[in-house]
């Protein structure tokens, strides 16, 4: 069995559009095929592939995403990937890859990322539960201190 480390896919998890997706170059090097490939495959399946599947990066968002995680335009970032508009995956997105890629590992891969997804929005849903509920107590809490307040005066 295939197992990468949680942190090392959940570092690669990126927000671009208010939406959480990983890069084409992250994804080809979790899947172990070179990036190139893993674009062409996507292209030759661009029908399974919508915009709320995939999309590519503008240059704008290219330039904030380098500046987001510290890169720079050195000859450095252009071996990593950045020569190109990378083409970002959302989580349906990296689900459809599977079907394209058919290799084992990356349908292994794929299930470990589709279970930190999932993860994520379980662990926001929590704290939006959490933060509700502190809500509550300090609206509860406002309302006492002002009942108080006129019961002094």
């Amino acid at each position: 069995m295939i197992a990468i480390n949680e942190a090392i896919i959940s570092n690669k998890i990126y927000v671009v559009r208010n939406q959480k997706v990983m890069l084409d170059r992250d994804l080809a090097e979790l899947y172990d095929v070179e990036t190139k490939n893993l674009k062409r495959q996507v292209k030759r399946n661009i029908d399974r592939f919508p915009e709320d599947f995939m999309f590519e990066m503008s240059d704008e968002e290219l330039e904030n995403w380098r500046c987001q995680i510290g890169t720079s335009n050195s000859d450095r970032s252009l071996s990593k990937g950045l020569r190109y508009k990378p083409f970002c995956f959302t989580e349906q997105g990296v689900a459809m890859l599977s079907s394209v890629l058919a290799s084992e590992r990356a349908i292994k891969v794929n299930i470990q990322i589709i279970r930190i997804f999932t993860k994520m929005r379980e662990i926001v849903s929590i704290h939006k539960d959490i933060l509700l509920k502190l809500e509550q107590i300090e609206s509860k809490t406002n309302k006492t201190m002002k009942f108080n307040s006129f019961l002094l005066h």
